[in-house]
């Protein structure tokens, strides 16, 4: 985890520490404020948020993500064992537990949703595997693949897989140029790959895509 806190220029304890920016605010900036401002204000995001709004939403699960916290208490934890670095990753003060889980609770996905597109078309547009340069086709690829999520059954009792386990599976239809899923599905754990609602309602899978790909 002290890794996220190091700056461009070194170590966190480096004299010219004031000089770079840490490697977790960084990677928050690919983010652009103003897009996140955009989908925060399409879904009202802030409305009569006073201390803990979606910008510091979502530092705290990035930071999560990034750092591999195991649950919402280990993230606040973490982030409040840091707080001489609130400010430099943007946020407004101390993270409390109980506000944190009433924002995953309440804001609207959509809004991470939106901005999950925006990063997705920016990134497809720069990110490319070699592997994928050489092959020389007029159109693009696609790949479809499906993950098993494990869960814990006595919290996502809805979810159940098996007698003593919970499980969602994601399918996902990659660009194999930068690996990156353009469409994503959600369905039970029990959901067979090829035989499943998923991979057989084409139309679905297919509308988002130009009618010129391949997949």
């Amino acid at each position: 985890m002290k890794s996220i806190f190091c700056t461009a220029l070194g170590h966190h304890n480096s004299t010219i520490m004031g000089k770079g920016k840490y490697i977790l605010s960084q990677i928050l900036e690919l983010a652009s404020r103003k897009e996140f401002s955009r989908c925060v204000d399409k879904y009202q995001g802030n409305y009569r948020v006073r201390s803990f709004s979606c910008r510091d939403q979502f530092i705290c699960l990035a930071f999560g993500q990034l750092t591999h916290r195991e649950s919402l208490r280990d993230i606040v934890t973490c982030l409040n064992a840091h707080k001489s670095k609130h400010y430099q990753l943007g946020l407004r003060g101390d993270v409390a537990r109980s506000t944190f889980a009433e924002a995953n609770e309440k804001r609207d996905w959509r809004i991470y949703a939106d901005l999950a597109q925006i990063l997705i078309r920016k990134f497809r547009k720069t990110t490319q595997l070699d592997k994928a340069s050489e092959i020389e086709l007029d159109n693009v690829i696609y790949a479809l693949d499906a993950t098993v999520i494990d869960l814990c059954l006595n919290v996502f009792w809805w979810a159940k897989f098996r007698k003593y386990k919970a499980a969602i599976k994601l399918h996902k239809l990659l660009d194999i140029r930068c690996e990156i899923p353009c469409f994503i599905y959600i369905t039970d754990g029990a959901t067979h790959d090829v035989g499943g609602r998923c991979f057989t309602n084409c139309k679905a899978i297919y509308q988002p895509l130009e009618s010129r790909d391949i997949f």
